[in-house]
């Protein structure tokens, strides 16, 4: 019997962390472990300390003594970042020969480590890029040093040439990625997804929405990462408009860097409506998307294509419709438009958030519908079974093509 091939993967962030990258990956390989010996190096987590070395679900979990610093700020996110990378490259490298090197781009420059590690073991790279950078940071205003700029951007476009191939979890992202000088040939598109069976919807007046005091309130919800990119100002400024309506209720689950400063905006404008709660566990997401009529996906102006929601499948998979407030020919917009799911309207507008919350709360939309219209089409199309499956190919194709090079370069030897 052919041994099953090892898989190395690597990602700053898995379980039981919170970030978006954790959730996707954790699950993924999970479903990955079915077929391959999967060996997954991690940084350590902040705020729940695991062992340095576990099993679950047969994925072995090798976490490297890295800091954890608040990321709120550069300085301490940039430490985070260089402690995982020299902790990741010196874990990966004692590690079993493995067959094929798998990472995420969290940090981002964790594919030259990924890179260094597959030549040395002279196996093939699969980049899963989850974001384009430095370009996000260029956009939102965080990265300004033209020769920092510079450098990040060289030693990001180094391994994206280099990799056997690049996953992008959109069409637009395919476009910026290729715009970067990754061969065309070695993109593949995999969407991110939603576990449908785990995340199903729910009652809208179930117990955690009473228990929040949320049973009688027209509930419009952020739930995840609460960062730069999301635009959750023009949220909170469209609800400043919208202080006649005595049953609204605006949450924003979740944390990360602006969560205090989003904060003070809140308290600032007197937008009494903004109630801030903390990330929720897993098994209560089902319960929680479903607490809200309908919920709200930000992304900055000119981020289409360099950063991808991914909270948006699981708002489709408890079957509610969002607002998406993103340009037009994102990923997340195109997405909610196909379907017809949702409303999209430009990013930075309070106004039209304003306007289409008022409306959805008129009744002037069946959004119980709008909701199992998503639902539908994530069951059908972006369940964690298939893109499982789709990974799984590649991963099949890429070992193969690499032992059928390796072969018959061992036969051009040997004649």
């Amino acid at each position: 019997m052919t041994p099953r091939p090892r898989l190395l993967v690597l990602n700053q962030y898995y379980w039981p962390g919170v970030e978006a990258t954790a959730y996707l990956l954790s699950e993924l390989c999970d479903g990955l472990a079915a077929d391959f010996d999967v060996t997954v190096v991690t940084g350590k987590l902040r705020d729940a300390p695991r062992p340095m070395r576990e099993s679950r679900n047969g994925v072995e979990i090798v976490r490297v003594p890295s800091t954890s610093f608040d990321r709120a700020t550069l300085l301490p996110r940039a430490i985070n970042y260089s402690t995982f990378l020299a902790g990741a490259m010196s874990a990966a490298l004692t590690t079993q020969p493995p067959d094929i090197v798998m990472c995420m781009t969290d940090p981002p420059m964790l594919g030259d480590v990924a890179l260094f590690v597959a030549r040395r073991f002279r196996a093939p790279l699969v980049i899963v890029s989850q974001d384009v950078f430095p370009e996000v940071a260029v956009q939102l205003g965080r990265l300004e040093h033209p020769a920092l700029i510079g450098l990040l951007e060289r030693m990001i476009a180094y391994y994206l040439r280099r990799a056997d191939r690049v996953v992008a979890i959109g069409e637009t992202m395919r476009v910026r990625l290729e715009a970067k000088g990754t061969p065309s040939n070695r993109i593949a598109v995999i969407q991110n997804w939603a576990d449908t069976a785990a995340v199903t919807p729910q009652p809208r007046r179930g117990s955690w929405a009473k228990t929040h005091g949320l049973d009688s309130k027209f509930v419009v919800m952020h739930s995840g990462n609460i960062g730069q990119a999301q635009d959750l100002d023009t949220l909170v400024g469209a609800t400043t408009l919208l202080r006649d309506l005595d049953d609204l209720a605006v949450l924003i689950v979740g944390g990360g860097s602006r969560l205090n400063e989003l904060k003070t905006l809140a308290r600032r404008t007197d937008a009494d409506a903004v109630t801030f709660l903390p990330y929720q566990p897993r098994e209560t997401l089902s319960e929680s998307f479903s607490a809200a009529d309908i919920h709200y996906v930000g992304l900055a102006r000119g981020l289409a294509g360099y950063v991808v929601p991914s909270r948006v499948y699981g708002i489709l998979a408890a079957g509610r419709p969002a607002i998406v407030s993103a340009d037009a020919e994102s990923e997340t917009a195109r997405l909610i438009q196909k379907i017809g799911c949702g409303f999209v309207v430009p990013p930075g507008r309070v106004d039209l958030v304003a306007e289409t919350i008022r409306d959805a709360r008129s009744g002037r939309y069946d959004l119980d519908a709008m909701g199992a219209l998503g639902r539908e089409y994530v069951a059908r199309e972006l369940d964690r079974t298939a893109a499982v499956h789709r990974y799984r190919e590649l991963l099949f194709e890429v070992v193969a093509n690499r032992r059928g090079s390796r072969s018959r370069r061992e036969h051009a030897r040997a004649s």
